[in-house]
């Protein structure tokens, strides 16, 4: 692997903060679904659920 300087025009291209707003949208859109998804089930008269592993869930 070779390792080789940025120019100027290279190095105002470079934006360091990407990853880190990347990661903080997708875990945001991640908690929203599960929010969302527990809600559904929490409201539901009835329903199942299966897990894997075998773990089945039934309320009515």
């Amino acid at each position: 692997m070779n390792i080789t300087k940025l120019n100027e025009e290279e190095l105002r291209t470079h934006y360091v903060g990407e990853a880190i707003t990347v990661g903080a949208v997708m875990a945001v859109l991640c908690a929203a679904i599960m929010i969302v998804v527990i809600y559904k089930l929490y409201l539901s008269s009835k329903g199942t659920a299966t897990v894997p592993g075998g773990w089945k869930f039934t309320w009515n």
